[in-house]
């Protein structure tokens, strides 16, 4: 299989990686000479491209073939309204010169409102809906063969919940959380790749929901991280993202259920 990742970061690299050594065909994107040289040494065919260039090139020099496409081009809520428009207006550019058999484009569950509910894929306010996540997914699904997969907050390697609080103040300790794990991510993007999934977007979230408190007290005690200042319940969101769906069609089974064994 030849498969193409554009935006080879902390995951994308990490699935590049283990595609590579199942012996797939891999290209990959990235926007750094660094990472070019370390990728091609891995034995991806790493190429730069920079999508917020203004003067995006009108060819580049890469097969037009591919049986897989991951696309994790962030759309950050960061990002202005501008900056977004254009770099998916350069990613919809790049799709004319390319074939695909299917694709994954990486979203997030960012895109539902923080309050106290339950969401799952069929929650469709738009007025609540993050507009900027709402853009990056509507122009992504307007080309074929394209589901989208909305992550929650990902872990796994050397990213440590615990590590992101240590000797700080958690105010968001009573929320539950919406986490996975990488290896489980990667298992799920591999499992698109080779599956013909019946609808268009899904939640990729573990299935279990502990408290972030809890996480972070059973992560620092894994990994020797020290534990925050205090916890201070100021932040109580009871908003919980279900993921179900995909689960359920693929008949899978996480590796990491459960945050706290993250």
């Amino acid at each position: 299989m030849r498969i193409l990742i554009l935006g080879c970061g902390w995951l994308a690299e990490s699935f590049a990686l283990h595609m590579k050594y199942q012996g797939h065909e891999v290209w990959a994107s990235t926007t750094t000479s660094e990472k070019y040289h370390r990728l091609n040494a891995d034995g991806i065919f790493s190429f730069i491209l920079d999508f917020d260039y203004e003067n995006f090139p009108a060819r580049i020099d890469l097969p037009t073939q591919f049986d897989f496409v991951l696309n994790s081009i962030p759309a950050s809520q960061k990002n202005s309204v501008a900056i977004l428009e254009n770099r998916f207006s350069n990613i919809k550019s790049f799709y004319r010169h390319i074939t695909w058999k299917k694709q994954v484009f990486l979203s997030s569950i960012g895109i539902y409102p923080d309050k106290d509910a339950v969401f799952d894929e069929s929650y469709a306010d738009t007025t609540e809906l993050s507009s900027k996540l709402l853009l990056a997914e509507a122009c992504m699904l307007g080309l074929a063969d394209t589901i989208i997969y909305r992550l929650g907050g990902l872990f796994g390697k050397n990213r440590v919940f615990a590590k992101y609080f240590s000797e700080r103040i958690c105010t968001t300790g009573e929320q539950p959380a919406n986490f996975v794990h990488i290896d489980d991510v990667i298992r799920l993007l591999e499992a698109a790749s080779c599956n013909v999934l019946k609808h268009t977007v899904y939640n990729v979230v573990a299935p279990l929901h502990p408290k972030k408190k809890d996480v972070i007290l059973a992560s620092a005690k894994k990994y020797g991280y020290i534990l925050p200042l205090a916890f201070e319940a100021t932040n109580t969101i009871q908003k919980i993202v279900r993921g179900e769906l995909l689960q359920e069609e693929l008949e899978y089974e996480y590796v990491l259920p459960d945050p706290l064994q993250f």
